[in-house]
């Protein structure tokens, strides 16, 4: 069981024993006041445990002796567990009646099976049942889903940067040690050493990427942002695969950055930048083009620069544009592998755009090629404006009233 699962059973334990002693006292006194009607008049909650369960985050269904509900939460339905005034998931429904017959405590995780989606999703959960006075027994159940989705990409996570970081690792000791036995051979030397500079590239990308997403990837707002020209960020983008796209022959045209400035960190920028341009070219064939574009549109709260850069690539099927940006997905892990990608670009680009308040969207279509779009806020614009009208900045609007349409698809060269 993870750290949240954990936290989340203890917190629920600890308002299970708070409600069970309510329960407990109020039971005392009712017994010392017996009535004769007492067990034929609708169950009534013991004082304070109402409100208890109106706070807590857990979903609660209170039932009575005959399996009846007699309080439930607003998650309790949302998650399907009651329905028609009864407890809808039979093993719970069996927790309680084995707790209202000895008094013990129990508690069990479920999937459950997430009711309207038609593709058969589970819902993780954590049921704990106690009793409740003398008649009534209360379950809390808890939504374990999220938490066990976290701790499925950590597990992933750690899998993948294992094995990422054990193929060049592995190649530079095998390498070693032919250059060791080819020590007479001053050409296999050199053969060999070269193919351990390419390793030892691969192994030093790949770490400094864990690193760039290990800064962006909480998707905190910035705290030292500054004015960043479009026009250098470009510039350094297409000087990072300068020799990459020389080798292939592919042609980079920007244009359109002119007097255009963005808010943000400018050293997290130019890798965003830089990691769409590089995928261009490394996904593109040899003797084609690479385009870079930027404009200004309005948005509500200030203008936004897009920057879009297009390619005449393999493109991207629409079940890999769900997931292109997930850490290590790869469309095509051999090409990948082959050029030096990790697998971690697109995921940094994901959470610097997110840290900068903006977006990134995809355009693709097989063999027609991609064109990735940064929409980030503008320099000042939301500042300025807010500062120059403070008293119309509810009323303002947005500066364009038609729709955000993206960045046309890329005319493909003959």
């Amino acid at each position: 069981m993870n750290a949240a699962v954990a936290a989340a059973a203890a917190i629920a334990g600890v308002l299970t024993g708070v409600i069970a002693m309510l329960a407990f006292r109020w039971s005392e006194r009712d017994q010392k006041r017996p009535t004769r009607t007492s067990l034929h008049t609708d169950p009534v909650l013991p004082p304070g445990v109402d409100t208890v369960l109106s706070v807590l985050r857990s979903s609660a269904v209170v039932l009575d002796e005959a399996d009846a509900v007699v309080k439930a939460s607003s998650a309790a339905y949302a998650l399907g567990l009651v329905r028609g005034g009864k407890l809808a998931v039979e093993p719970m429904l069996q927790m309680a009646r084995d707790t209202r017959r000895d008094g013990e405590i129990r508690q069990v995780e479920l999937d459950l099976p997430r009711r309207g989606t038609g593709r058969g999703e589970a819902l993780a959960v954590s049921a704990r049942v106690a009793p409740l006075g003398s008649r009534l027994v209360l379950l809390l159940v808890e939504d374990l889903t999220e938490a066990r989705r976290i701790e499925a990409v950590r597990r992933d996570f750690v899998a993948n940067v294992s094995h990422e970081l054990k193929t060049p690792v592995g190649a530079l000791s095998l390498l070693s040690e032919a250059v060791m036995d080819a020590s007479d051979d001053p050409e296999a030397v050199q053969r060999f050493a070269g193919r351990m500079q390419i390793e030892a590239t691969r192994l030093t990308n790949l770490v400094q990427e864990l690193i760039d997403l290990s800064r962006v990837q909480n998707d905190d707002p910035l705290e030292d942002a500054e004015p960043v020209g479009v026009d250098e960020l470009v510039a350094e983008a297409i000087d990072r695969c300068r020799h990459q796209a020389g080798t292939k022959q592919i042609t980079i045209a920007a244009g359109g950055m002119a007097d255009l400035h963005v808010w943000g960190n400018r050293g997290q920028l130019a890798a965003a930048l830089g990691n769409l341009v590089e995928n261009a070219v490394n996904y593109s064939p040899a003797r084609t083009r690479v385009g870079i574009a930027a404009r200004r549109v309005g948005a509500p709260g200030g203008d936004m620069i897009e920057l879009a850069v297009t390619d005449q690539g393999i493109g991207i099927s629409d079940k890999d544009k769900e997931r292109i940006f997930e850490r290590f997905y790869r469309v095509d892990p051999a090409r990948s592998r082959a050029t030096g990608g990790t697998g971690l670009g697109l995921a940094i680009v994901k959470h610097v755009v997110a840290s900068h308040g903006g977006e990134v969207t995809v355009w693709s279509a097989e063999g027609q090629g991609s064109t990735f779009t940064l929409r980030l806020p503008e320099a000042g614009a939301a500042r300025d404006r807010a500062q120059q009208h403070p008293d119309l900045e509810d009323e303002a609007g947005p500066t364009d009233s038609s729709p955000y349409e993206p960045l046309p698809a890329p005319e493909v060269l003959p």
